[in-house]
């Protein structure tokens, strides 16, 4: 599974249509408004490249409201729980 991260600057009075347009799409995980220079953060999670083109490419330029977007495709994850459990491999 391939996790992006879509950073989206939406016009202010279309934010939260631009949410519930953007979490409607397939592939969409979660969609959150947030604060600072973007307005919403898109998680798109999807089987292969290929999908990650035709959802941000093909899908989001069709949810009106949308003034500029940037793409950030995850490489790793790193979680909490992943860098406890490195720590417990091999202690007793």
């Amino acid at each position: 599974m391939i996790t992006t991260i879509v950073l989206v600057q939406a016009d202010p009075k279309s934010i939260t249509a631009c949410a519930i347009a953007l979490a409607g799409i397939t592939g969409v995980a979660e969609v959150y408004s947030v604060s600072g220079a973007w307005d919403l953060v898109a998680i798109v999670r999807v089987a292969d490249l290929e999908q990650i083109a035709t959802v941000v490419t093909q899908e989001f330029v069709n949810v009106p409201g949308i003034v500029r977007t940037q793409t950030l495709t995850a490489f790793r994850a790193y979680s909490r729980t992943d860098l406890e459990q490195s720590w417990d491999i091999g202690v007793e």
